[in-house]
């Protein structure tokens, strides 16, 4: 990424990271669609519930990973291949550790956070046991996210599609046949989608081991060093912070969301996996950004990295205008897929309000995670705690005032008020030029 056109590589680089989005999204969203088509509303609304402290969890990893690829990134731009292979040993280890420490803690404390999330009496015990499954196979997930951030930063962003494409297609599978012929419900749908994470991770597993000369990692003795694991903490906490305190938020949310009953969260549930597969494009073409900024300013281009901001700002406000303007089109049909039209219409009528009132905000989101990836891939990573904080902050705000006037309408406006928030720190962070003495490598 430190030669050519930049528009045209952030956006060809970010194109099977987003199909690789979408296709995770489907993980969440088939779960959704076949239990709550094939088991009922109640059923989905358990899934629902679970989906803030999964969220929580697949954040932690993800912000970690995401840390460590900025740090991979800047050795790949400069040419520094003994540290990459030390960061790379050492992310794995890391990862594998906080699997293990997750999957324990979710088991045990699955119930009371649900409790605590006012999860209702006719929900929980099934929230319990679909929720249980996945935190016992949290590796999986760990490891899909630390082996996909390694090939991005190296700039392969097709093996970790692929490998999202294959486990999509069987997640689809054990689906239907543990929900819809063996009638397992909820618990079912758990199994298929841990069944299909594992086998993503173990297809990166054995695409870089036979494509390690390739990826620079050849020669890896699988040692690390105690400034490699520093420096993964040092610039994967802050991302994780960030992630987590957003899951947190919305966490928050739900707790609000699950005191209007069953229907209130059935319609939030349908309506945020629509809007998370909408607001996919914004995520890719940002996580491809933060990967060139890192290539770019372990080469000390700086210009160059200016000049693909705002090739790709002006890109992604024009993609919101569109994916907005289908979704208010298109926003019952949408909720249709999960909710039926005779036996859920208060959802559907729910979901569709916050759909309305969301995915106006999409620019909003365009802004922060374009500036904020910039940052990141710098190795600026304490803004992104800090827009964490204040997005956190203002969610929760927003929502318990609004809340009370407005019923769940007040929940759903929260949300683009608090991106507003979280947009204002790397906004004001980038203008003040501070970012480019954060290199790391």
């Amino acid at each position: 990424m430190t030669k050519g056109n930049p528009l045209k590589l952030i956006l060809s680089f970010s194109v099977p990271m987003l199909i690789g989005n979408i296709f995770q999204q489907v993980y969440n969203f088939v779960d959704a669609a076949i239990v709550g088509k094939f088991v009922g509303a109640e059923s989905l609304a358990a899934v629902g519930s679970t989906g803030t402290i999964v969220g929580v969890m697949i954040c932690l990893m993800m912000g970690l990973t995401s840390g460590a690829g900025i740090i991979i990134a800047q050795c790949f731009g400069s040419r520094n291949f003994d540290e990459l292979r030390k960061t790379v040993t050492g992310l794995i280890y890391i990862v594998g550790i906080l699997a293990v420490v997750t999957s324990v803690a979710g088991v045990v404390f699955s119930r009371p956070i649900l409790s605590f999330l006012n999860t209702p009496d006719n929900v929980i015990d099934e929230a319990v046991a679909y929720i249980n499954v996945i935190f016992a196979f949290t590796i999986g997930t760990a490891m899909y996210n630390a082996l996909s951030a390694i090939l991005r930063s190296l700039g392969d962003s097709r093996t970790p599609l692929y490998a999202l494409i294959l486990s999509s297609i069987l997640n689809v599978i054990f689906d239907l046949l543990f929900v819809v012929v063996f009638k397992t419900g909820v618990v079912g749908a758990a199994v298929a989608t841990v069944i299909a994470q594992i086998i993503s991770a173990i297809y990166c597993i054995i695409h870089m081991i036979r494509h390690r000369r390739q990826l620079n990692l050849e020669g890896i003795n699988f040692q690390t060093t105690k400034r490699a694991i520093k420096r993964i903490f040092q610039t994967g906490i802050p991302s994780a912070l960030e992630s987590c305190l957003i899951s947190l938020g919305t966490m928050s949310v739900q707790r609000l969301v699950n005191s209007f009953g069953a229907m209130t969260m059935a319609g939030y549930t349908a309506a945020v996996k629509i809007d998370s597969i909408a607001i996919a494009p914004i995520v890719s073409v940002g996580s491809a950004l933060s990967v060139f900024s890192g290539q770019n300013i372990g080469a000390n281009q700086m210009d160059r990295i200016k000049k693909g901001m705002y090739q790709t700002l002006a890109s992604l406000i024009g993609i919101c205008i569109v994916i907005a303007a289908g979704i208010v089109l298109f926003r019952n049909q949408l909720l249709g897929l999960f909710l039926d039209k005779t036996q859920a219409a208060e959802a559907i009528a729910i979901g569709s309000k916050y759909l309305t009132i969301v995915c106006v905000a999409y620019i909003v989101a365009a802004v922060m995670r374009t500036y904020l990836n910039v940052l990141r891939g710098a190795g600026d990573v304490n803004t992104s705690a800090v827009a964490g904080i204040l997005e956190l902050i203002g969610r929760i705000i927003f929502a318990y005032i609004l809340v009370r006037p407005l019923g769940s309408t007040g929940i759903w406006i929260a949300t683009p008020l608090a991106w507003a928030m979280g947009a204002s720190v790397p906004v004001i962070r980038y203008y003040s030029g501070k970012w480019i003495n954060k290199k790391l490598v």
